[in-house]
């Protein structure tokens, strides 16, 4: 035998693939994948469902505001209105008052809106600036003076809401009976053949019911307060007779006055009380009885019958009449067939609108007419901000916007790519470099207000820079996206392969010449994204900018960057903290075009990455 032969050969590892032991280790190892799996799968579909939700909501909200309902009006342009001496001169026709022209044309439309408060009521219809069109046109063109002009005629924002169905839900339905009405103005009392208010009595007596639920809980609250005052009343009581024992004369004159307070509070409280019972009864006695007629007020929801060429307000229903109040003249008194009329719904009671059914009427009838028209909001893209929201836009806010960015970008783009090859290529590794390194890196991660605190101190208060001016939040965000400029211009420059650099360097070329001749412009698409990332980084902050006072309301369009500005975030900061409704629909909108510069710009950095990197 040779040795070979005759050497110890080791046991061979037998590996279990067959055993169940082996089979059940493989089923549990692809269930836990599988669960990983759905783990991933399912972390997906939640954030892209939060995302969908924000987006929807945003949308929602936004797309009305890019389009506003005016009135197309034929005025006639008096020239006792804007020019009464015939000179013709721009700043004579500028100060003219186009604002009774417009006025006078909706009059004649409407010769029943004859009380201070009908006109005032619709006068109300038409924005602040309705009458901006007509004068920018006669200005531009003083021939129309004497002439009938068609123009546009800008509504009130409580108006345009109205008509894109914010306001109120509507609804409708052709009567069945025939009408007669007692009259074709004022107070009239109409009566049918059939009962066609049955329905609409029996929603309100359950409005009723819901109205003296309310008032019978409210009453029973109030009892529980006043049986606790009685028995603080007990408690004073108490202390005043210590008091008069004691012979404290100041000490009984304060517990007589708190006894006298709290006994007059006590008084008050219980009257309360018996008026919401009393109410309560009232209206449970009213729903007890369902042929009796009921009077419609502002909390309950308002029934308009158009019927004739004109619209009554219900005043006082029954199931088969009511008494009402005419909004439009009819055009007779003549009976009303079936289906010629209609009775038209607003469930948003009128106390809650900020539309009266009076106006309600007139706009109605403006519609019928087909002077409304509903284009789309150029002047939310050409004007500046406004406190009326009908004439707010974010044209200064675009502008402002535009002179910060290319501020930053002048300050921060040279300085950051600089720094960066000097870092990368240039700089000696010591612990004064690492030290630059470390600190520009806890500068990419310090919160955004600490930089607003900095241009506070440094840029206002010491350099004395205008405030709320584009040069002061160019600069504050030009420190804040200066590490992320460096960053991305490190991590570009080291991308490129060692070997660029050597072969320059090994025909001659200097360090500075390979540097910039080889090595950057082959970096420079990485520059680019990360400098892009990091503008669209600066268009959405807000906090730096508001600690430098940009957060004021800045009207005018500012011309250069010292001129007073703001910006898109602030500008929609601002409006999301008015009151108005239709704020929130311009703030949405704001939103969605903020959003649209950040989509373009991280798209456009995306489509720089895919179309100059190189893979080496």
């Amino acid at each position: 035998m040779t040795d070979a032969t005759m050497m110890d050969v080791a046991p061979t590892r037998r590996i279990d693939f067959d055993s169940a032991a082996a089979q059940n280790r493989v089923k549990a190892r692809y269930r836990a994948e599988a669960r990983f799996r759905a783990y991933g799968i399912a972390a997906l579909v939640v954030t892209t469902l939060f995302l969908v939700m924000l987006l929807g909501d945003v949308l929602i909200k936004g797309l009305p505001a890019f389009w506003q309902h005016s009135l197309t009006l034929e005025v006639s342009v008096a020239a006792a209105d804007v020019d009464p001496q015939g000179t013709g001169r721009p700043e004579v026709l500028r100060a003219g008052d186009y604002t009774a022209i417009v006025r006078r044309t909706l009059s004649d439309r409407f010769p029943e809106a004859k009380s201070r408060q009908d006109r005032k009521l619709l006068f109300g219809l038409l924005s602040s600036g309705a009458t901006d069109v007509l004068r920018d046109r006669v200005v531009a063109d003083p021939s129309l003076v004497g002439k009938t002009v068609r123009v546009p005629v800008l509504l009130s924002d409580d108006v345009d809401l109205y008509f894109k169905g914010a306001s109120t839900k509507i609804v409708d339905r052709a009567g069945r009976g025939i009408l007669t009405a007692s009259a074709a103005t004022g107070e009239i009392t109409v009566s049918s053949t059939s009962n066609d208010f049955a329905d609409e009595l029996v929603a309100i007596k359950k409005s009723v019911k819901v109205r003296a639920d309310a008032m019978s809980t409210e009453a029973d609250r109030l009892a529980a307060v006043v049986h606790d005052m009685a028995a603080d009343i007990e408690t004073v009581e108490k202390s005043l007779a210590a008091a008069r024992s004691s012979g404290d004369a100041a000490a009984v004159e304060r517990a007589e006055k708190d006894v006298a307070n709290r006994r007059t509070d006590l008084a008050a409280m219980q009257a309360k009380v018996t008026e919401n019972r009393d109410a309560a009864r009232e209206l449970t006695r009213r729903f007890d009885d369902p042929k009796t007629p009921e009077t419609l007020d502002a909390s309950l929801p308002s029934l308009l019958v158009a019927m004739n060429g004109g619209l009554v307000k219900i005043t006082r229903l029954g199931d088969v009449s009511f008494q009402g109040r005419v909004l439009l003249p009819l055009k007779s008194t003549a009976d009303a067939a079936a289906g010629s009329w209609k009775l038209v719904t607003y469930q948003t009671p009128e106390a809650n609108r900020r539309v009266t059914d009076q106006e309600i009427a007139w706009l109605e009838a403006l519609r019928a007419d087909g002077v409304v028209t509903n284009a789309f909001n150029t002047a939310f893209f050409t004007t500046g901000d406004s406190r009326e929201a009908e004439l707010a836009g974010i044209r200064g806010a675009l502008v402002g916007t535009a002179l910060t960015l290319l501020v930053t970008l002048a300050i921060c783009l040279p300085l950051g790519v600089a720094a960066a090859i000097y870092l990368e290529e240039f700089a000696p590794k010591n612990r004064v470099t690492d030290l630059i390194e470390v600190n520009i890196n806890n500068l990419a991660a310090v919160p955004s207000i600490v930089f607003g605190l900095l241009g506070l101190a440094v840029f206002l208060n010491f350099f004395d820079l205008p405030r709320s001016a584009p040069v002061v939040g160019g600069l504050v965000l030009a420190l804040l996206v200066m590490p992320t400029i460096i960053i991305a211009s490190r991590a570009a420059l080291k991308a490129v392969p060692p070997s660029i650099k050597e072969a320059a360097l090994g025909v001659g070329a200097s360090h500075q010449q390979a540097i910039f001749h080889h090595v950057l412009p082959l970096a420079l698409p990485g520059i680019m994204t990360g400098t892009i990332i990091g503008m669209a980084h600066a268009l959405g902050e807000t906090a730096p900018l508001l600690m430098i006072g940009m957060v004021a309301f800045i009207v005018d369009v500012p011309g250069s960057i010292t001129e007073a500005a703001t910006v898109l975030p602030v500008q929609i900061y601002l409006w999301s903290d008015l009151p108005e409704v239709a704020f929130q629909s311009k703030t949405a909108a704001a939103i969605i075009v903020l959003l649209g510069f950040l989509f373009v710009m991280n798209g456009t950095a995306i489509w720089l990455r895919k179309k100059f990197e190189r893979r080496w």
